[in-house]
């Protein structure tokens, strides 16, 4: 106001100054002062959603790029009180099997010894590896339930808990209904939680991104840039793993890029009349995929089994002539890719100085497939940690040295599952020894970490995490 007196009153001595004072503490007050508190406000805001679509995007990316278990049955438990607990069996390559309801934690014991019985005859029947326990309501007493009945069985069967973040929302989505149309959405909840055990990529491509539900809480941001953004990191994950042409579901493909729907449904329906697609060559017959569609799509499609083995790499099929020359130039043929006799001949290839009529960085992408044809990213990840037994709070002591898996990032710290009731927090300032921004630029979801105990609140089963030795 001050400033504003400078800039308007020039005669101090002027019989109108009062109310030129009064105009100015009116205007201040009334217009200006709300105005630069709405601007402010405005951009503040602006830079909030910035960080936490950025900080959605990170942990949907590290979820969804979580390593698979592969080649294990899977008994998938989604928890429930009043409702049941409802189980699904999966085979090793993700087929359904069976479902049913139990009662583990009714008031009548009957409910009790019989759901018991049940879990023990679907272990057996169907020879289960490992039981997946969704994080929802119910899932400590779920986990304690496990806990003990795997002590009455002779057979190694392990536990984990499994985020069940969005399985509720897949479960009433089209491609749910057409794929189990006699399961009720629950059952279908439940089929999910198992499956994204075994492959979360593939699973979780099902859900929209934004339903998720990992960061901070994401109705509070601009929902259309949540969405462009998240369409954009799943699109990202799908295309760097990459897809077998032959098993990929719609969900899967629509993220492939330069694929449009036109071409997923021609490609769905070729495997369907023509069965198996052979060749990547194969693809250039289906009706649908144009040339600049194919060019821009194939090197993000896959062929395990198919006439050529180049085309289970994620080499271009532009690229397979210099690629032949290069296999003829170290004495291998193409069935020698993965081989230890081509990864010994390329460990010492002088790139620098090749013949080969190609730029460095796709010789070097091309050697890389060579040597892994069927190369995941995910498969340099830790794998998640498998269970067979329970821990509760009175069994903690400050200092203890404990395993988790972060559950969440967010711009305070990291939520970590420890196997208690709660997930344990871990402050930004008790997460490294050196100076962080924000959690994600040392942590994802998913991260197996060491972590120590610092503090119990046993009242309130609470327990705060330190993943610096103190």
């Amino acid at each position: 106001m001050e400033y504003l007196g400078s800039k308007i009153i020039k005669n101090k001595d002027s019989f109108v100054c009062s109310y030129i004072i009064d105009a100015i503490e009116d205007s201040y007050k009334r217009l200006i002062f709300p105005s630069l508190m709405r601007e402010i406000r405005s951009d503040l805001t602006d830079k909030a959603n910035i960080v936490a679509i950025d900080n959605f995007s990170k942990n949907v990316s590290s979820l969804l790029l979580q390593p698979p278990i592969k080649e294990k049955v899977v008994l998938a438990f989604d928890p429930g009180f009043t409702n049941g607990c409802k189980l699904a069996v999966v085979d090793k390559t993700g087929k359904y099997l069976y479902s049913c309801v139990i009662y583990p934690f009714s008031k009548n014991s009957k409910d009790v010894d019989n759901s018991k019985l049940i879990v023990k005859n679907l272990i057996k029947e169907y020879n289960v590896d490992i039981i997946a326990i969704g994080n929802g309501t119910a899932s400590r007493e779920s986990e304690m339930f496990i806990a003990s009945l795997i002590k009455e069985i002779d057979k190694k069967v392990e536990y984990i808990i499994v985020s069940e973040a969005g399985a509720s929302i897949y479960s009433t989505e089209k491609v749910a209904q057409e794929e189990f149309p006699n399961l009720s959405p629950n059952e279908r909840s439940a089929v999910s939680i198992g499956r994204r055990l075994q492959d979360p990529l593939a699973e979780l491509v099902k859900i929209p991104p934004e339903g998720i539900g990992v960061g901070l809480y994401q109705h509070d941001v601009p929902q259309k840039e949540l969405k462009e953004s998240l369409d954009f990191v799943v699109s990202s994950a799908v295309n760097s793993v990459g897809v077998n042409v032959n098993t990929a579901s719609i969900s899967l493909l629509k993220y492939v890029s330069g694929l449009t729907k036109k071409a997923i449904d021609s490609i769905i329906d070729y495997r369907n009349t023509k069965g198996k697609i052979n060749s990547r060559e194969e693809l250039k017959k289906v009706k649908g995929i144009s040339d600049k569609a194919y060019e821009q799509s194939i090197g993000f499609m896959r062929i395990l089994d198919g006439t050529n083995p180049l085309d289970k790499t994620d080499i271009h099929p532009e690229s397979y002539k210099e690629t032949l020359l290069l296999l003829d130039e170290i004495g291998c043929s193409v069935d020698d890719i993965g081989s230890d006799k081509l990864k010994n001949k390329l460990k010492d290839y002088d790139i620098e100085n090749s013949n080969i009529d190609i730029d460095k960085y796709t010789l070097e992408d091309i050697i890389k497939s060579l040597c892994k044809p069927n190369r995941d990213p995910r498969d340099e990840m830790p794998k998640p940690i498998l269970k067979s037994d329970v821990l509760k709070v009175e069994d903690l002591h400050i200092g203890d040295k404990l395993q988790g898996t972060v559950r969440n990032v967010v711009d305070f710290g990291l939520f970590i599952d420890i196997g208690l009731h709660n997930d344990g927090l871990a402050h930004i300032s008790k997460i490294s020894k050196n100076y962080l921004k924000h959690p994600s630029e040392e942590f994802s979801v998913g991260d197996i970490v060491d972590c120590y105990v610092i503090d119990i609140k046993k009242d309130t089963e609470k327990v705060s995490l330190s993943l610096i030795e103190e």
